[in-house]
């Protein structure tokens, strides 16, 4: 019986830490905005390129902390229905119907497990741990090979489905004014 209780307790406290540090903060697109910036308004066109270097600033308050997110998926990297790495961005078409979102909107996701895709800009919610720090990733959109700035990554990441109409938070999109405002 003894050492049935040692047993017991000694699972209880490998397992106790896993579970504890699972809980996962719920945020949106402007919490990754740094202080003191606002969004930027979404562009249709692609910007000329400037000779000037621009300032890109990110937020550190989540980095290395869990968080849940939902945007739309962008695959990267993927092999027919199933994706290894994408990328999630806040609003559907972002990076190919309209100028890249900033770093800051974007973010590098590696799935836990392939994830099962139905189309591009599917809605997805991601769970896991957020690293602050710019990653380029070349990738196949509809105007063609583009490279994406992505100011934060995801590695290990749960993916689930996402029901923005089903009464769920939806991301920000540029056409707010067509139905519910999103809430971000």
């Amino acid at each position: 019986m003894r050492v049935g209780v040692l047993f017991t307790v000694a699972i209880a406290s490998l397992l106790l830490p896993a579970t504890a540090g699972a809980e996962s903060l719920k945020i949106g697109w402007r919490d990754l905005l740094p202080e003191g910036h606002a969004p930027l308004a979404p562009q249709k066109i692609r910007p000329t390129p400037s000779a000037k270097p621009r300032e890109i600033a990110l937020s550190t308050a989540f980095d290395g902390k869990t968080v849940e997110l939902s945007g739309y998926l962008l695959p990267a990297d993927r092999e027919g229905e199933l994706v290894y790495a994408f990328m999630l961005v806040p609003r559907s078409g972002a990076c190919s119907h309209m100028a890249q979102p900033p770093p800051s909107q974007v973010i590098r996701v590696v799935p836990e497990e392939p994830y099962r895709l139905s189309m591009n800009y599917e809605p997805v919610s991601v769970t896991g741990r957020l690293a602050a720090g710019l990653e380029k990733t070349q990738l196949f959109i509809l105007d063609g090979v583009a490279v994406i700035e992505s100011g934060y990554r995801m590695s290990m990441a749960q993916v689930a489905r996402a029901d923005f109409a089903g009464g769920k938070v939806r991301p920000a999109t540029p056409w707010g004014f067509l139905g519910s405002p999103a809430r971000d």
